[in-house]
């Protein structure tokens, strides 16, 4: 198989497909928004036939298409039977509630019939997809996403693997804000003894040394990380046997600062040293509602 990548990304409108193709425009990507059903198979050749070995493409099909759309299964089943290029298949979505807002606050009228509601079209929409969302490799429900967190969650999701090596990506968070939605493990830590209750730790969170020494000095938070370790050290090898390229981990107490920050820098330290890439996020260390 030739190294590239061949991304098709399809889905609901207003699910953000647009955002997700001009976030892998900037990770390198030769992105084409609506490219025509009729034009697959011909793009496609251009990108096997490409003299850069390293080429990646990515583009939307979607609805615009009108009847044509109907014919996108076949072409796609083709393409994969040759086999030539990693071809992987996005499905964008939300929940209807979230289309209809983001129609709402654009103004923009629901392309398969801008005379519907907005609510009718969607469900339609949905109806229609539904034969090609059953083929897509992966699904994205995006209800959670900002613009902008949606466009940080594609570069994640893309970005280029260091020497092949599986990126961890560590989050902290508060069950009070809500689990974090591309969490591929979650840890409920709110059975550990919790600082915000002693006072004159409040105030700090689970990165600073007297919160850390405190979680410390209880026999369950050393108990707790010792199975974590033994577990993540497992774990790790058979995701990236599988060919996983990144993990999401997600940690989460009640608020999000201090038991699932510390937590989370202490697990980020023991894989640090190791051949994964790391990343530490502390969702929610910065509210205090």
């Amino acid at each position: 198989m030739k190294p590239c990548s061949f991304i098709i990304i399809t889905g609901l409108s207003g699910s953000g497909k647009g955002t997700f193709l001009r976030a892998l425009e900037d990770r390198g990507y030769f992105c084409v928004d609506n490219l025509p059903v009729g034009l697959l198979s011909k793009f496609y050749e251009l990108i096997l036939k490409s003299d850069n070995a390293s080429a990646k493409a990515a583009l939307v099909i979607d609805v615009r298409e009108g009847e044509t759309l109907d014919e996108f299964p076949a072409i796609l089943e083709e393409m994969r039977k040759e086999g030539a290029l990693e071809i992987s298949l996005w499905f964008l979505e939300a929940s209807e509630a979230v289309l209809v807002r983001r129609f709402s606050e654009t103004r923009r009228p629901h392309p398969l019939d801008p005379n519907l509601p907005v609510l009718e079209a969607v469900a339609l929409e949905r109806e229609r997809l539904a034969p090609i969302r059953a083929l897509s490799d992966f699904v994205l429900d995006t209800s959670q996403f900002t613009i902008h967190e949606l466009r940080q969650h594609a570069v994640r999701l893309f970005e280029e693997r260091q020497a092949q090596h599986l990126l961890v990506s560590l989050v902290s968070f508060g069950f009070k804000y809500g689990v974090p939605i591309d969490s591929d493990l979650v840890f409920d830590v709110r059975f550990l003894p919790n600082p915000n209750f002693v006072p004159h730790l409040k105030a700090y969170t689970g990165a600073d040394a007297n919160v850390v020494e405190y979680m410390n000095s209880h026999e369950a938070t050393r108990k707790f990380l010792d199975h974590v370790y033994s577990f993540i050290d497992f774990l790790l090898p058979q995701f990236e046997k599988e060919g996983k390229s990144y993990v999401t981990i997600s940690i989460g107490c009640t608020g999000g600062r201090h038991r699932s920050v510390m937590i989370t820098n202490a697990i980020a330290q023991h894989i640090e040293g190791r051949k994964y890439r790391v990343k530490v996020s502390h969702r929610d260390v910065e509210k205090k509602g």
